[in-house]
């Protein structure tokens, strides 16, 4: 119960991926955080790319991003989605600026570069978003898992229990 007291958002969109969601919310409850599934506020459900549901708690629009320690952001193709609204790339943007840990696993990456919080950081990704994390200032390495300040990213599910080790730790 190594994270007793914190409180963690989970973004969601339809086709998100089934593991890249489930397994970190899972994981940071099992560690005692409050989870709260955060979506893009144009359903209260989501199906991901397995066709999975994932009920909604709250839209980015009414999140007051204070109460919250760390956001965490699923793969598949749930990212590119969540990146149109602007009350999620906001949502990303001020947790940043507010030094609260953005954990990014794949496709997630791409939301991180709409909220242009990239530039000057190293982060690894899904090999297909490669060039778009280049792009946006950031030094791509191809490691399972990279903590740079307060972003931390992974690459694919297999990446998951690195993941979710380097943001329990950052959030110890």
């Amino acid at each position: 119960m190594s994270l007793k007291g914190k409180e963690i958002i989970v973004l969601a969109e339809n086709d998100y991926e089934d593991l890249e969601l489930w397994y970190p919310l899972l994981r940071m409850r099992e560690e005692g955080a409050k989870v709260t599934i955060v979506g893009s506020g144009t359903s209260n459900d989501y199906q991901s790319k397995h066709g999975y549901p994932v009920t909604v708690d709250l839209p980015a629009s009414k999140v007051d991003i204070d109460k919250y320690s760390a956001v965490i952001v699923p793969g598949g193709w749930a990212p590119d989605k969540l990146r149109r609204y602007p009350s999620v790339v906001k949502l990303v943007k001020t947790a940043f600026d507010k030094n609260k840990i953005i954990a990014a696993i794949c496709h997630g990456a791409s939301l991180l570069v709409s909220a242009k919080i990239l530039e000057g950081k190293t982060a690894t990704c899904y090999f297909a978003i490669k060039d778009d994390v280049i792009y946006a200032g950031a030094n791509y390495v191809d490691k399972e898992v990279v903590r740079d300040g307060n972003i931390i990213t992974s690459r694919k599910p297999d990446d998951l229990p690195a993941f979710c080790r380097e943001i329990i730790s950052a959030l110890k």
